[in-house]
């Protein structure tokens, strides 16, 4: 006999969670439904081979099982209308994998075919491949089979993902004006530090004057770095790798999450990026009927940032004790008060979700303003930098040749 883990409903509505005996997954599901309770998840928790197995991806088939998440937005839409429509669920699959020109998504529908066939629930199904499929995906697609509104949910579960990679692309294209700039700063830094201020070097030491500071400190900093060019770069990049080593580690993550919530300019940016994926896809599973404990768990899993995440974990807690929501998150001190307030308010009149999407909206604008003012702010700031380097530069060149210059006038 093998344990099982449930979460389900009674017929009065009442969330209620467990564990059953059964010898497979389908005998549970049946125990469970002989109680008269709709099932929303059923988890395998005593096979640490399973479920070693579910985490790895499925052998060989996790080679071939991952999608990009614009095919993934598109299968959701594409199921979403055929369902709808009345096509069977299998059928649905099977014609998405055949006129699909990706590999990894034939995979992925042979998979959720012959799961189907043999008797599983989509969700069950899509459980088998975690690569393409998150718990997020997996727990609206349940929801959508307890209530019988799969069409539905998947068409929220297609505008959720579309929402979420819009603000993933406005804050990429942010960010590669910076980091390119950046780039061409230093490259160019490099360039006049060791390729063109070693030609004056000889020239300045036939003068036979004595040379300006600023000029002998960029000379001694050139005869560095073409000396010790190898130790340079190795050292930034060693830095760079060694921080994301230290970041992806738990103690690291931490410090890092801390660091870039609290850091100028760009703290509150990720701190509004935090809360706007929070409201979003809190918002998103509630209204999709997903239990509010297992609301908690995803939203914590796909917050982005562990102090957040730690932040939900322990409002968890708190709800599972018999509190609400917005009291353990306003104590956490992570969550700003006029979204505390909101979420209060949306618990005392049942209306949750929607403040929840007001609160995700509004953190969206707040992102997007974000990101305009700051490029325009670090567009400047990188001017004024390149404009120091090669400026200095200029000035501690033409400086000894003003000095002679000058006193071969006075002279």
């Amino acid at each position: 006999m093998t344990t099982f883990k449930y979460a389900a409903k009674k017929a009065g509505g009442q969330s209620v969670e467990g564990t059953i005996q059964a010898n497979d997954r389908t005998e549970a599901l049946g125990e469970l439904r002989k109680q008269n309770l709709v099932v929303l998840k059923v988890e395998q928790v005593s096979d640490k081979g399973a479920e070693k197995a579910k985490k790895s991806g499925g052998g060989l088939f996790s080679k071939g099982a991952k999608i990009n998440k614009t095919e993934l937005v598109l299968f959701t839409r594409q199921l979403a209308t055929m369902v709808g429509a009345g096509l069977a669920l299998l059928e649905a699959i099977d014609v998405l994998g055949h006129q699909s020109e990706s590999p990894g998504m034939n995979a992925v529908c042979t998979k959720l075919g012959s799961e189907l066939r043999a008797g599983s629930d989509l969700s069950s199904a899509m459980e088998q491949c975690p690569k393409a499929f998150n718990d997020l995906y997996v727990a609206m697609v349940r929801a959508g089979e307890a209530s019988g509104q799969m069409d539905i949910i998947l068409e929220r579960l297609a505008d959720y993902q579309e929402a979420s990679q819009a603000l993933q692309r406005e804050i990429k294209s942010a960010m590669t004006y910076p980091v390119i700039s950046l780039v061409l700063v230093l490259g160019i830094t490099a360039f006049l530090m060791m390729g063109v201020v070693p030609t004056f070097k000889q020239v300045f030491e036939g003068l036979g004057s004595e040379l300006p500071a600023l000029t002998a400190f960029v000379l001694d900093t050139s005869d560095f770095m073409k000396a010790y060019w190898y130790l340079i770069f190795g050292g930034m990049a060693g830095s760079v790798f060694g921080l994301m080593a230290f970041a992806k580690t738990e103690p690291g993550g931490l410090m890092w999450d801390k660091f870039t919530l609290s850091a100028p300019v760009f703290g509150p940016l990720v701190r509004k990026i935090a809360l706007a994926r929070f409201s979003r896809t809190f918002a998103t599973l509630i209204r999709s009927g997903v239990p509010i404990m297992g609301t908690l768990d995803i939203v914590s899993e796909t917050a982005g940032n562990r102090v957040v995440s730690n932040a939900v974990q322990a409002a968890k807690e708190s709800v599972r004790n018999g509190q609400l929501l917005s009291e353990p998150l306003g104590q956490t001190k992570v969550f700003p008060p006029m979204v505390v307030r909101m979420i209060a308010i949306g618990e005392r009149t049942g209306a949750l979700e929607a403040l929840l999407e007001k609160i995700a909206e509004f953190y969206d604008s707040q992102v997007k303003a974000a990101i305009k003012s700051l490029t325009s702010l670090i567009e400047p700031l990188l001017i004024s930098f390149m404009g120091v380097i090669v400026g200095g530069v200029v000035l501690s060149v033409f400086l000894p040749i003003l000095d002679v210059v000058g006193k071969l006038s006075g002279g």
